[in-house]
């Protein structure tokens, strides 16, 4: 593989912007069939790049590079934000239409993301398109990221959306806890992922995968995705599959993680009008600790646009039609969640489509001591709570087996509205009053 050098195409690391030169250095490496485009050790400054076919961008072991905060150095390009397709700022890293490409190497990329919080939280008027990502490709073939460490975000880390062949390991991504929608590594209807050896520590969720909304004319599934032995700290939630899920999300197994002070554990969300399936999807070896609630199964997620009509909240069965979304064949066993909050797991499907084919096997859940109220999933109508068990509503065929749920109050299971329900060897411990294992409400 041929190596380019940035600075022997006039990058410098004195604080002038190397967007140019970088560029540049690309370029040159695409022209010639490909090759390896070194950042090496220092500081280096730029604006957006677009890599190209055949490309490895590799950041050299003390090396940062810092990309500007100035919105004229991000070209406006035509993407994906929020599952619709439109007009935004290209990401830090991007890349359209390419294959082969790759970044890797110790070092570390900034997104200089505290000016773009700031502007998005107070100033959103002045921001002409929506937020750069960090690194986003665009219907790409065989794209790894490797080793690298990603910090302060400008929004979502890692986007790849309609790729295929996609390889995220040993990455370090790191945002402050309050900053906006800095998801780490979102993959969007794509296929064939694997995401491993990850840490991720972030202000929205830490995985979050997603296929489009309503509003997204291509309708393109997120499938075979695999996570394994990565940890997750803070977010919204630790691994999230929708909202966004018009196109279908199928076959995803998540094994072998720890999460902690993630605000919800593994978590499904979606609502009328979105349509599409989250299936086939399995869930085994996790630990959690102080989350408020460890399993979210949500049919009548509230947040984005429209999300306040009737149409979504109403309690009441409407038709069946391509516009009601459904969630089905997802399977939890050998999990561990430790000081949970609000409840041990929130499953709600909708009045017409049941959640259905759920099983959970070997599940130990001890409710936190001092537990802050706090609502496990994003509905109308449900209030903050604390230490409660397991809420079920409109779902069948859902097997517990297994289950210790400990230090709650309440029954661990509260049960409406539900068909083909199976309790078998669960047991309360040091409840914090007497009260019976199962409530069924009909």
């Amino acid at each position: 593989m041929t190596t380019y050098y940035i600075t022997d195409f006039g990058a410098t690391n004195d604080g002038s912007l190397c967007t140019v030169s970088i560029q540049k250095a690309i370029d040159e490496a695409y022209r010639n069939g490909g090759g390896q485009i070194v950042i090496p050790a220092g500081e280096f400054l730029t604006g957006a790049l677009f890599l190209k076919d055949n490309i490895e961008l590799h950041l050299s072991t003390g090396s940062t590079l810092t990309f500007s905060n100035h919105q004229e150095d991000y070209p406006v390009v035509t993407s994906r934000w929020e599952g619709v397709l439109r007009e935004v700022y290209a990401s830090c890293i991007y890349a359209e239409d390419a294959k082969n490409i790759t970044i890797t190497g110790f070092g570390r990329m900034d997104g200089n993301g505290k000016y773009w919080w700031n502007i998005f939280e107070n100033r959103r008027d002045l921001l002409a398109y929506p937020r750069p990502k960090l690194i986003s490709f665009d219907e790409c073939q065989h794209v790894t990221v490797k080793d690298v460490t990603l910090v302060n975000s400008p929004s979502w880390t890692v986007n790849p959306i309609r790729c295929s062949n996609i390889t995220v390991d040993n990455v370090t991504i790191i945002n402050p806890s309050d900053s906006p929608n800095t998801d780490g590594i979102n993959p969007e209807s794509c296929k064939n992922v694997r995401i491993s050896n990850c840490h991720i520590d972030v202000g929205d969720d830490c995985i979050a995968i997603k296929s489009g909304t309503e509003d997204t004319f291509e309708r393109v599934p997120c499938e075979n995705v695999t996570i394994t032995n990565c940890t997750m700290v803070h977010g919204h939630g630790a691994v999230v599959l929708g909202s966004e899920m018009s196109g279908d999300i199928r076959n995803v197994t998540i094994s072998n993680c720890i999460f902690q002070d993630t605000d919800r554990g593994i978590r499904m969300k979606s609502r009328r009008g979105r349509g599409g399936k989250i299936e086939d999807i399995r869930i085994d070896n996790i630990v959690m600790d102080r989350v408020i609630c460890p399993f979210i199964l949500n049919l009548y997620y509230f947040c984005g646009p429209r999300g306040k009509d009737k149409y979504v909240w109403d309690k009441n069965p409407y038709p069946v039609t391509d516009e009601t979304p459904m969630f089905r064949r997802i399977h939890f066993a050998n999990i561990t969640a430790r000081n949970v909050h609000a409840s041990a797991g929130f499953i709600y499907g909708l009045a017409e489509q049941f959640v259905s084919e759920i099983t959970f096997n070997n599940i130990d859940i001890s409710m936190a001591d001092n537990a802050k109220p706090g609502k496990p999933a994003m509905m109308a109508g449900i209030e903050e709570m604390n230490n409660r068990g397991f809420y079920v509503g409109f779902t069948k065929d859902i097997l517990f087996n297994r289950i210790t749920i400990e230090n709650h109050e309440g029954p661990a299971f509260y049960i409406e509205h539900c068909e083909k329900i199976e309790v078998t060897h669960c047991k309360s411990r040091n409840t914090k009053a007497e009260e019976v294992l199962i409530k069924e409400v009909n």
